[in-house]
Protein backbone atom coordinates (compact mmCIF):
# COMPACT_ATOMS: atom_id res chain seq x y z
CA UNK A 1 0.00 0.00 0.00
CA UNK A 2 2.87 2.41 0.61
CA UNK A 3 4.54 1.23 -2.11
CA UNK A 4 1.72 2.09 -4.30
CA UNK A 5 1.20 5.71 -2.85
CA UNK A 6 4.69 6.93 -3.30
CA UNK A 7 4.32 5.48 -6.93
CA UNK A 8 1.18 7.48 -7.92
CA UNK A 9 2.56 10.49 -5.77
CA UNK A 10 5.88 10.14 -7.62
CA UNK A 11 4.11 9.73 -11.22
CA UNK A 12 1.57 13.02 -10.16
CA UNK A 13 4.90 15.08 -9.24
CA UNK A 14 6.39 14.37 -12.69
CA UNK A 15 3.65 14.99 -14.81
CA UNK A 16 3.20 18.40 -12.49
CA UNK A 17 6.83 19.19 -13.57
CA UNK A 18 5.90 18.68 -17.20
CA UNK A 19 2.88 20.58 -17.29
CA UNK A 20 4.68 23.62 -15.57
CA UNK A 21 7.44 23.52 -18.26
CA UNK A 22 5.18 23.70 -21.37
CA UNK A 23 3.03 25.89 -19.51
CA UNK A 24 6.40 28.21 -19.55
CA UNK A 25 7.57 27.62 -22.87
CA UNK A 26 3.69 28.77 -24.18
CA UNK A 27 4.06 32.01 -22.37
CA UNK A 28 6.55 34.19 -21.44
CA UNK A 29 5.69 35.09 -17.06
CA UNK A 30 5.30 38.66 -16.63
CA UNK A 31 7.10 40.52 -14.49
CA UNK A 32 5.97 39.78 -10.34
CA UNK A 33 7.02 41.44 -7.17
CA UNK A 34 9.43 40.27 -5.31
CA UNK A 35 8.58 37.38 -2.49
CA UNK A 36 10.49 34.05 -0.89
CA UNK A 37 11.39 31.55 -3.10
CA UNK A 38 9.39 28.34 -3.12
CA UNK A 39 9.95 24.71 -3.83
CA UNK A 40 8.66 22.87 -6.90
CA UNK A 41 5.08 22.15 -7.50
CA UNK A 42 3.99 23.02 -3.72
CA UNK A 43 5.71 27.10 -3.85
CA UNK A 44 5.63 28.86 -0.98
CA UNK A 45 2.45 26.70 0.64
CA UNK A 46 5.29 24.72 2.91
CA UNK A 47 6.29 28.44 4.76
CA UNK A 48 2.84 28.97 5.95
CA UNK A 49 1.43 28.55 9.27
CA UNK A 50 -2.83 29.73 9.19
CA UNK A 51 -2.20 29.47 12.75
CA UNK A 52 -0.28 33.10 12.80
CA UNK A 53 -0.51 33.72 8.59
CA UNK A 54 -0.68 37.73 9.71
CA UNK A 55 2.83 37.31 11.69
CA UNK A 56 4.35 35.66 9.04
CA UNK A 57 2.77 38.13 6.41
CA UNK A 58 4.23 41.16 8.66
CA UNK A 59 7.73 39.43 8.58
CA UNK A 60 8.07 38.92 5.07
CA UNK A 61 7.00 42.45 4.19
CA UNK A 62 9.76 43.57 6.28
CA UNK A 63 11.86 42.00 4.04
CA UNK A 64 10.44 42.21 0.47
CA UNK A 65 8.31 45.16 1.06
CA UNK A 66 5.20 46.74 1.30
CA UNK A 67 3.78 44.45 -2.13
CA UNK A 68 5.52 40.70 -2.49
CA UNK A 69 4.02 37.68 -4.15
CA UNK A 70 3.56 34.33 -3.00
CA UNK A 71 3.15 31.04 -4.77
CA UNK A 72 0.75 28.81 -3.33
CA UNK A 73 0.55 25.68 -5.45
CA UNK A 74 -0.59 26.38 -9.07
CA UNK A 75 -1.79 29.82 -7.22
CA UNK A 76 -0.23 33.03 -6.97
CA UNK A 77 -0.94 35.97 -4.43
CA UNK A 78 0.17 39.11 -3.93
CA UNK A 79 -0.11 40.75 -0.52
CA UNK A 80 -0.39 44.17 0.04
CA UNK A 81 1.08 45.11 3.24
CA UNK A 82 0.24 48.58 3.14
CA UNK A 83 -2.99 50.92 3.98
CA UNK A 84 -1.84 53.56 1.62
CA UNK A 85 -1.57 50.66 -1.13
CA UNK A 86 -4.30 48.56 -0.76
CA UNK A 87 -6.60 51.51 -0.56
CA UNK A 88 -4.96 52.75 -3.94
CA UNK A 89 -5.89 49.22 -5.14
CA UNK A 90 -9.44 49.06 -3.76
CA UNK A 91 -10.26 52.31 -5.37
CA UNK A 92 -9.03 51.59 -8.66
CA UNK A 93 -8.91 48.24 -9.04
CA UNK A 94 -11.91 47.24 -6.87
CA UNK A 95 -13.48 44.77 -9.76
CA UNK A 96 -10.22 42.88 -10.26
CA UNK A 97 -9.81 42.26 -6.77
CA UNK A 98 -13.53 41.98 -5.44
CA UNK A 99 -13.94 37.86 -6.29
CA UNK A 100 -12.71 35.36 -3.88
CA UNK A 101 -10.86 32.50 -5.57
CA UNK A 102 -12.68 29.46 -5.23
CA UNK A 103 -11.85 27.48 -2.42
CA UNK A 104 -13.55 23.61 -1.97
CA UNK A 105 -14.93 23.74 1.85
CA UNK A 106 -17.09 27.46 1.53
CA UNK A 107 -17.93 26.60 -1.94
CA UNK A 108 -19.47 23.31 -0.98
CA UNK A 109 -21.04 24.50 2.24
CA UNK A 110 -22.41 27.99 0.29
CA UNK A 111 -24.34 25.74 -2.29
CA UNK A 112 -21.31 26.68 -4.82
CA UNK A 113 -21.23 30.03 -3.34
CA UNK A 114 -25.18 31.46 -3.64
CA UNK A 115 -24.42 33.96 -1.30
CA UNK A 116 -22.85 37.32 -0.02
CA UNK A 117 -19.30 36.01 0.89
CA UNK A 118 -18.06 33.63 -1.97
CA UNK A 119 -20.24 34.88 -4.77
CA UNK A 120 -18.62 36.32 -7.49
CA UNK A 121 -18.78 39.82 -8.45
CA UNK A 122 -22.02 39.74 -10.80
CA UNK A 123 -25.52 40.59 -10.58
CA UNK A 124 -26.43 38.12 -8.50
CA UNK A 125 -24.05 39.48 -5.78
CA UNK A 126 -25.38 42.91 -5.93
CA UNK A 127 -29.12 41.63 -5.22
CA UNK A 128 -27.74 39.52 -2.04
CA UNK A 129 -25.39 42.40 -1.03
CA UNK A 130 -28.95 44.53 -1.10
CA UNK A 131 -30.90 41.94 0.37
CA UNK A 132 -28.29 41.90 3.69
CA UNK A 133 -27.40 45.19 3.70
CA UNK A 134 -31.20 46.18 3.90
CA UNK A 135 -32.64 43.63 6.20
CA UNK A 136 -29.87 42.38 8.19
CA UNK A 137 -27.02 44.73 9.23
CA UNK A 138 -28.99 47.46 8.86
CA UNK A 139 -29.05 50.12 12.18
CA UNK A 140 -33.05 49.37 12.76
CA UNK A 141 -32.44 46.22 12.30
CA UNK A 142 -29.70 45.46 14.74
CA UNK A 143 -31.70 48.10 17.07
CA UNK A 144 -34.27 45.41 16.80
CA UNK A 145 -32.10 42.02 17.72
CA UNK A 146 -31.15 44.69 21.50
CA UNK A 147 -33.78 42.93 23.39
CA UNK A 148 -32.49 39.34 22.41
CA UNK A 149 -28.79 40.58 22.88
CA UNK A 150 -30.03 41.56 26.52
CA UNK A 151 -32.17 38.85 27.27
CA UNK A 152 -29.59 36.44 26.44
CA UNK A 153 -27.12 38.46 28.73
CA UNK A 154 -29.19 38.86 32.02
CA UNK A 155 -29.94 35.08 31.14
CA UNK A 156 -25.65 34.76 31.74
CA UNK A 157 -25.40 37.40 34.91
CA UNK A 158 -28.06 35.33 36.75
CA UNK A 159 -26.17 31.49 36.07
CA UNK A 160 -22.71 33.32 36.87
CA UNK A 161 -24.78 35.11 39.74
CA UNK A 162 -25.86 31.72 41.04
CA UNK A 163 -22.97 29.85 40.78
CA UNK A 164 -21.47 32.09 42.74
CA UNK A 165 -23.73 32.27 45.67
CA UNK A 166 -23.68 28.57 45.61
CA UNK A 167 -19.21 28.85 45.86
CA UNK A 168 -19.66 26.67 41.91
CA UNK A 169 -16.52 26.68 39.56
CA UNK A 170 -18.07 28.13 36.45
CA UNK A 171 -17.00 27.19 32.87
CA UNK A 172 -16.67 30.62 30.93
CA UNK A 173 -16.05 29.10 27.67
CA UNK A 174 -18.64 26.77 27.72
CA UNK A 175 -21.09 29.98 28.88
CA UNK A 176 -19.93 32.62 26.48
CA UNK A 177 -20.53 29.78 23.92
CA UNK A 178 -24.38 29.46 24.89
CA UNK A 179 -24.98 32.80 24.74
CA UNK A 180 -23.57 33.38 21.55
CA UNK A 181 -25.40 30.33 20.61
CA UNK A 182 -28.35 31.55 21.87
CA UNK A 183 -28.52 35.07 20.45
CA UNK A 184 -27.37 33.81 17.10
CA UNK A 185 -30.49 30.98 17.09
CA UNK A 186 -32.78 33.45 18.38
CA UNK A 187 -32.02 36.00 15.56
CA UNK A 188 -31.50 33.76 12.84
CA UNK A 189 -34.25 31.32 13.60
CA UNK A 190 -36.30 32.72 16.14
CA UNK A 191 -35.69 30.17 18.81
CA UNK A 192 -32.99 28.34 20.55
CA UNK A 193 -31.38 25.07 19.98
CA UNK A 194 -29.85 24.62 23.16
CA UNK A 195 -31.91 22.27 25.21
CA UNK A 196 -29.36 19.30 25.80
CA UNK A 197 -26.32 22.38 27.14
CA UNK A 198 -23.87 24.23 24.79
CA UNK A 199 -21.53 21.54 24.31
CA UNK A 200 -24.18 18.84 23.46
CA UNK A 201 -26.14 20.98 21.35
CA UNK A 202 -27.13 20.18 17.58
CA UNK A 203 -26.39 23.77 16.54
CA UNK A 204 -23.28 24.30 18.70
CA UNK A 205 -22.06 21.04 16.67
CA UNK A 206 -22.89 21.95 13.54
CA UNK A 207 -21.40 25.47 13.84
CA UNK A 208 -17.66 24.45 15.06
CA UNK A 209 -18.10 21.80 12.10
CA UNK A 210 -18.74 24.37 9.52
CA UNK A 211 -16.46 27.00 10.98
CA UNK A 212 -13.89 23.68 10.70
CA UNK A 213 -14.61 23.00 7.33
CA UNK A 214 -14.73 26.70 6.10
CA UNK A 215 -11.32 27.55 7.50
CA UNK A 216 -9.79 23.93 6.63
CA UNK A 217 -6.71 23.55 3.97
CA UNK A 218 -7.56 21.51 1.00
CA UNK A 219 -4.36 20.35 -0.99
CA UNK A 220 -6.76 19.90 -4.11
CA UNK A 221 -7.59 24.18 -4.00
CA UNK A 222 -3.78 24.64 -4.42
CA UNK A 223 -2.57 21.61 -6.38
CA UNK A 224 -5.22 20.05 -8.21
CA UNK A 225 -3.76 16.71 -9.46
CA UNK A 226 -3.04 15.84 -5.25
CA UNK A 227 -6.64 15.75 -4.72
CA UNK A 228 -6.70 12.37 -3.75
CA UNK A 229 -4.91 13.67 -0.22
CA UNK A 230 -7.70 15.16 0.93
CA UNK A 231 -9.99 11.76 -0.06
CA UNK A 232 -6.72 9.94 2.31
CA UNK A 233 -7.01 11.66 5.28
CA UNK A 234 -10.79 11.90 5.34
CA UNK A 235 -11.45 15.59 4.36
CA UNK A 236 -13.74 14.80 1.70
CA UNK A 237 -15.94 12.77 3.64
CA UNK A 238 -16.04 14.92 6.52
CA UNK A 239 -16.91 18.01 4.52
CA UNK A 240 -19.51 16.01 2.40
CA UNK A 241 -21.00 15.20 6.01
CA UNK A 242 -20.89 18.37 7.60
CA UNK A 243 -22.95 20.12 4.23
CA UNK A 244 -25.39 17.37 4.53
CA UNK A 245 -26.07 17.66 8.41
CA UNK A 246 -26.47 21.40 7.82
CA UNK A 247 -28.60 20.96 4.82
CA UNK A 248 -31.42 18.39 7.16
CA UNK A 249 -30.97 21.14 10.03
CA UNK A 250 -31.61 24.29 7.59
CA UNK A 251 -34.89 22.56 5.67
CA UNK A 252 -35.90 21.56 9.32
CA UNK A 253 -35.61 25.08 10.04
CA UNK A 254 -37.29 26.31 7.04
CA UNK A 255 -40.24 23.90 7.08
CA UNK A 256 -40.85 24.99 10.89
CA UNK A 257 -41.32 28.44 9.29
CA UNK A 258 -43.65 27.20 6.68
CA UNK A 259 -45.83 25.35 9.09
CA UNK A 260 -49.32 26.73 8.12
CA UNK A 261 -49.55 26.24 12.26
CA UNK A 262 -47.20 27.97 13.17
CA UNK A 263 -47.99 31.68 15.55
CA UNK A 264 -46.64 34.29 13.10
CA UNK A 265 -44.14 37.02 14.21
CA UNK A 266 -44.57 40.61 14.48
CA UNK A 267 -43.09 42.58 12.05
CA UNK A 268 -40.18 43.65 15.00
CA UNK A 269 -39.74 40.20 15.78
CA UNK A 270 -39.47 38.46 12.52
CA UNK A 271 -35.89 36.59 12.47
CA UNK A 272 -33.88 36.26 9.37
CA UNK A 273 -35.84 33.29 7.67
CA UNK A 274 -39.35 34.92 8.54
CA UNK A 275 -37.71 37.98 6.35
CA UNK A 276 -36.26 35.60 3.54
CA UNK A 277 -39.56 33.42 3.54
CA UNK A 278 -41.32 36.88 2.81
CA UNK A 279 -39.21 38.35 0.29
CA UNK A 280 -39.43 34.96 -1.41
CA UNK A 281 -43.23 34.93 -1.23
CA UNK A 282 -43.24 38.61 -2.33
CA UNK A 283 -41.57 38.58 -5.46
CA UNK A 284 -40.34 41.27 -6.04
CA UNK A 285 -36.52 41.00 -6.27
CA UNK A 286 -34.49 40.88 -9.64
CA UNK A 287 -33.39 36.63 -8.61
CA UNK A 288 -35.94 34.28 -7.93
CA UNK A 289 -34.45 33.06 -4.31
CA UNK A 290 -34.60 29.48 -4.11
CA UNK A 291 -34.78 26.89 -0.81
CA UNK A 292 -30.73 26.54 -1.40
CA UNK A 293 -29.76 30.11 -1.51
CA UNK A 294 -32.01 30.94 1.71
CA UNK A 295 -30.11 28.03 3.38
CA UNK A 296 -26.64 29.48 1.84
CA UNK A 297 -27.07 33.23 3.09
CA UNK A 298 -28.50 31.43 6.83
CA UNK A 299 -25.17 30.36 6.94
CA UNK A 300 -23.08 33.28 6.28
CA UNK A 301 -25.54 35.45 8.50
CA UNK A 302 -24.95 33.65 11.25
CA UNK A 303 -20.88 33.11 10.90
CA UNK A 304 -21.03 36.82 10.24
CA UNK A 305 -23.30 37.66 13.45
CA UNK A 306 -21.14 35.35 16.10
CA UNK A 307 -18.50 38.14 15.31
CA UNK A 308 -20.57 41.50 14.86
CA UNK A 309 -23.23 40.67 17.65
CA UNK A 310 -21.29 38.68 19.78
Amino acid sequence: MVLLLFIIFSLSVMAAIILNNQRAKKKPSKPRPPGPRGLPIIGNLHQIDSSKLNIQLEQLSKVYGPLFSLKLGFKKAIVVSSAKLAKDILKDHDIDVCTRPPSRGPLKLTYNGQEMIFSPFNDYWREIRKICVVHFFSSKRSSSFSSVRKSEVKQMMEILSGHARSSKLTNLSELMMSVSSGIICRVAFGRKYDEEGAERSRFHGLLKDSQAMLLSFFVSDYIPFLGWIDKLTGLFGRLENTFKALDVFFQEVIDDHLDPNRVKQNEEDEDIVDVLLELKKQGHLSIDLTHDQIKAIILVCFHAFLFCYC
